[in-house]
Parts: C-alpha cells; structure tokens; sequence
C-alpha cells in the first residue's frame, strides 16, 4: 500500500526546497502554515511560519553542505561544525531544527532528522516526535525509493489506529477516531500545559476530515476488526479480550514495553504476552496504553525543547516561546468569548 500524497501543487513549498541541500529521502511540510486550523482566517495561513522535516542519510554530510549554503540558519553551533551538530541532532527525538528562518518572503522551521532514526520512531515509537507529525495529514514534497522507508511510514499509519481502537468505546464517529489519533503525539507533551492551544488537536482535526480520510480509509476498509460504515461516518470494534490482545501484540514494540512495565511489578520477570493478555481484560486497558503514550511522549518532548537553546540560540528561543504562548493565549481568549 502506497502511503497518500495529498493533491497539491505545492509549488512555494518546493521553491524552499530548492535553498536546501537535495539529499533528501523525505521532506515534507506540516502545521498551520499547510493546513487550516479551524478558527484561522485563509489570510492567517499565508502569514504562519512554515514548517518542514527533511530525512537524510547521511546527516554530517548533509549538514556539511548546508552550513555552506545556509550558515546563518544556524546558532553559535555552527561554529563546531557538522559533526557536533549530527551529534546533537542525536538527543531526544533524533531531530535537530533551525527556527524562525526567512526564506522566500516567508518565515520558516526545518527539521533534520537520519532516515535510520526515522524508520525506528515510524516503526516502534521511540519518541513518536517525528512519527507523531505522520500520523496527521503533511504535504510530502519528496521521497525517495526506499522501501523499508515506505514500509515504515505505512506501519506508522496502522500502529495510529490500533493504539486508537484501544483507547475509544465500541462505536464511535470517523472524527472521533481522528480526535484520537491527531492527540496521540501530544499526550503527555508538557507544551500542551504552558505553550499549545488547548484546543489544538480539535483545531486541526474539524476542518481536515477529508483529508485524514485520505491516509486512513484504506486502512480502515482493510482492517478485519473493525466495521466501517463510511457513508454514516461510523465505526465500530470488536472490544472482547481477545480482540484487545490482538490489537496490544500489534503495537509498536516501544508502547508495549512502556504499558507493560506499568502493570509488571519490579522484580517480577514475566514475558511481554503473557502481561499485555492481563491488560487484554484490564476494564483501564485503553487508561494503561495512553499513559504508555505519555510516557513515550514525555521525555521526548522535554529534551527536545530544551535542546531548543542550544539549536536556536538564546534570542531565537525566546522568540518562539513568545509566540508559542500568543497562540495558546489567543486560543484561550477565543474559547472563553
């Protein structure tokens, strides 16, 4: 199964793209800036920062290349050089950002992550940083013919909807289920408290429906434990014990151990199923795989924001957690009026 690429000309993305080294197995755009948040004017859209991930292969290589193409994307780390920057790229989420960059009239965010990296959070949910991004709508601006990649970024789509299913009742709406999975990545996140709009996730999910149907009916109408009854915009799932393990022995291996080493006691030495087939018949099932999901989340999202400083730079930093905050603010102030 191919993974959809949302129809677009995506001609202003690509003339970013053309600043940039082209080594690239993946770029892709994301955020407000792409898609309409609801509550935001079309004019609010055309002045957002914009915001890009590229996965390379050889991340010292690449960054090589753009600190002579880009130098002044960077902060006072440039001045180490490529591979103390591919070094720090490492920490939390294996991605390393330049922010508030101007770039064709424009204000910019990219992100650089290994394609190695990539495939481990798309596949097993080491931080769910990047793969997190995937599971909601992007503009895919390229991509190369790497198949473990394709494999990976599908998987990514599965794993969204099975941690789903696990975590909603029988019967639920299409938009819930995509309430769901376009929360996954922010269960847990510490921004979501001083940083986000409160209410982000709805904001993203309302006005692009049709294009989460995009990555996901395929999945859906393929699945064999799910009835999906597309014209009512209705699903509904099997939620005996057994369909439950199923569903808990398809999560991606990091989830599984975050959930199990909640319910395992310290000290007692029991495998990973016979532990998620207690869980299976835990009535707080869906409670336990969404505080696995923050658990991941977490400590992910903290080291990457403080690596901010150092990728950003002090004055960049603060910037961006002003207008963080604006935004949450306003959100806030939209939601009480």
């Amino acid at each position: 199964m191919a993974l959809p690429v949302l129809s677009s000309s995506a001609v202003k993305f690509r003339r970013v793209l053309a600043h940039f080294p082209q080594e690239l197995s993946l770029a892709f755009a994301y955020g407000s800036g792409v898609f309409r948040q609801a509550g935001a004017s079309a004019e609010h859209g055309e002045t957002n920062m914009l915001d890009f991930v590229f996965a390379v292969d050889d991340a010292v290589t690449w960054h090589m290349t753009n600190l002579v193409k880009n130098r002044s994307h960077y902060s006072f780390l440039k001045f180490f050089g490529p591979k103390k920057i591919s070094t720090i790229q490492r920490y939390g989420a294996g991605i390393y950002y330049n922010t508030l960059v101007p770039c064709n009239d424009r204000v910019i965010k990219y992100g650089v992550i290994s394609t190695d990296a990539l495939i481990e959070d798309l596949f097993h949910w080491k931080t769910l940083y990047v793969a997190g991004r995937l599971q909601k709508p992007v503009k895919i601006l390229a991509q190369s013919e790497n198949s473990r990649l394709q494999a990976a970024l599908v998987s990514n789509l599965k794993s969204a909807v099975t941690a789903a299913f696990l975590m909603l009742p029988e019967s639920f709406s299409e938009e819930d289920l995509y309430m769901q999975i376009a929360g996954l990545s922010y269960s847990g996140d510490f921004r979501m408290i001083i940083g986000e709009d409160k209410a982000k996730v709805q904001n993203i999910v309302k006005p692009n429906v049709a294009h989460f149907q995009k990555l996901y009916s395929t999945i859906l109408q393929d699945c064999p434990q799910v009835v999906y009854k597309h014209q009512l915009g209705r699903l509904e799932i099997d939620k005996s014990p057994e369909g439950q393990f199923t569903q808990l022995m398809a999560l991606p291996k990091t989830l599984q151990q975050k959930i199990t080493a909640l319910v395992n006691p310290p000290g007692k030495n029991r495998d990973v199923e016979e532990i998620l087939l207690q869980v299976a018949h835990d009535p707080d099932c869906g409670f336990l795989v969404h505080q696995g999901i923050s658990g991941i989340v977490r400590s992910s999202s903290l080291v990457q924001s403080a690596k901010t400083i150092l990728t950003a730079g002090a004055k960049k930093s603060v910037t961006y957690s002003l207008m963080k905050l604006y935004k949450m603010t306003k959100g806030g102030l939209k939601k009480t009026s």
